[in-house]
């Protein structure tokens, strides 16, 4: 478990998370409104070396930076249903030799979504967070 005191202190912890991801990885981001979900999202992007704007891709629900690997982010916020996942081709990330950052990954239920990285984000104050994962490696 890490306790973030700011945002910077959140991004360290996300570059170093960044460092040892490899293609076909999938990292899920649990964590309420607010809580640095796509903060950390574009401190790995950042960290892998990807140079440009890495926004929510909450109304798109994918995001696709060109990348070598090629980097997936994913906000399944707006899913009213696991099976709409089908519909966007989740498999086509989560089963790719990309590395795939899934926000809001338990709104698809049961769907196996090859998670290889579990980040939970619980907010304790504006700037404060407590970040815990677990790597299925």
């Amino acid at each position: 478990m890490f306790h973030s005191h700011s945002e910077l202190q959140t991004e360290t912890w996300a570059k170093t998370l960044a460092r040892s991801l490899k293609p076909g990885d999938v990292v899920a981001l649990e964590g309420g409104l607010g809580a640095g979900k796509t903060a950390i999202c574009k401190a790995i992007c950042k960290e892998l070396g990807f140079e440009g704007t890495v926004n929510s891709p909450s109304y798109a629900i994918v995001h696709e930076y060109p990348h070598n690997p090629p980097i997936y982010h994913l906000d399944l916020y707006r899913l009213k249903t696991p099976s709409d996942l089908c519909d966007i081709g989740i498999e086509l990330y989560t089963f790719s030799n990309g590395i795939t950052l899934i926000e809001w990954p338990q709104m698809a239920g049961d769907f196996p979504l090859n998670i290889t990285y579990n980040v939970k984000i619980e907010i304790i104050s504006e700037n404060e967070r407590e970040i815990s994962w677990f790597s299925s490696h």
